[in-house]
């Protein structure tokens, strides 16, 4: 009986700190999407349009956002609504939960950062992204989300780097306009 209500009590406790009840063994390591997302990559490149190519980009997004398991999937869906209402704190809870419950799984690092980037805190995002492209180096959004961050902590050129390493695989990012003349990260000496 002692047994029984003590797996009760860690039940509850890792439901109370999780949002639901946590594996035993955590979190299993996320899918390998690599072939999925260089298909992706190559479609992107060769869409005809902005209009094809935003479709190529939401379906990436499907990728990144398929968590490793149904846990870990209720925490990121809850975060986003959250992030999506506005509720910043509550986002970045349920972002952290989700790097700390599967700390192999990039978009939990990039949904966080990305809170940082809100709370205009680039040191904290630059952080959190740079571990996310460790884990997944050809994230995209994480590519242009550190390019955003390098940009708005001044460190330009690697800004503009970061951003034509995102656009090699998907040129129909909405922040390629911070590379035309005139823009923040356009190259230097090519502007007439």
């Amino acid at each position: 009986m002692k047994r029984i209500l003590l797996s009760l009590a860690v039940s509850l406790v890792a439901a109370g700190s999780f949002g639901s009840v946590a594996h035993a063994d955590g979190c299993p390591p996320p899918a390998d999407h690599a072939s999925e997302l260089t298909d992706l990559f190559d479609l992107a490149r060769r869409a005809p349009n902005d209009r094809a190519g935003r479709e190529v980009s939401d379906r990436m997004w499907r990728v990144w956002l398929r968590a490793p398991d149904e846990a870990a999937q209720e925490v990121l869906d809850r975060g986003m609504r959250r992030r999506d209402s506005y509720d910043f704190v509550g986002a970045y809870e349920d972002f952290d939960r989700l790097a700390e419950y599967c700390p192999d799984y990039a978009e939990g690092f990039n949904q966080r950062a990305y809170i940082h980037y809100l709370r205009e805190d680039y040191d904290k995002a630059l952080v959190d992204l740079d571990i996310a492209l460790g884990l997944s180096p050809t994230h995209v959004a994480a590519q242009s989300g550190r390019a955003l961050t390098l940009m708005q902590l001044g460190r330009i050129p690697e800004a503009r780097t970061q951003l034509l390493e995102a656009l090699a695989n998907n040129p129909w990012l909405s922040e390629r306009f911070l590379l035309a003349d005139g823009g923040p990260l356009a190259p230097v000496g090519e502007e007439l």
